[in-house]
């Protein structure tokens, strides 16, 4: 499985951000979700045209970032 197969950027769409392939719903939106404690069966509930592979792309995608994106210095001043 490939994220890009459920993640893909259109600046015609939320100016761009990356959304699930098929859907309004930016990668940000659905992080938010988890962060307040949603669970994936939850946001499929709530987001039925969303599927395990689609939440699990969205975390594949994530990961790449963060291996090719510099990382914020979490150590205290």
């Amino acid at each position: 499985m490939k994220w890009q197969e459920y993640i893909y950027s259109n600046p015609e769409i939320l100016r761009g951000k990356p959304v699930v392939k098929g859907t309004r719903l930016s990668v940000e939106f659905i992080l938010s979700l988890y962060e307040k404690g949603w669970s994936e069966e939850t946001i499929k509930q709530n987001y039925p045209s969303l599927s395990h592979e689609a939440l699990k792309g969205v975390f594949m995608y994530v990961r790449e970032c963060m291996e090719l994106e510099t990382i914020f210095d979490t150590q205290k001043s």
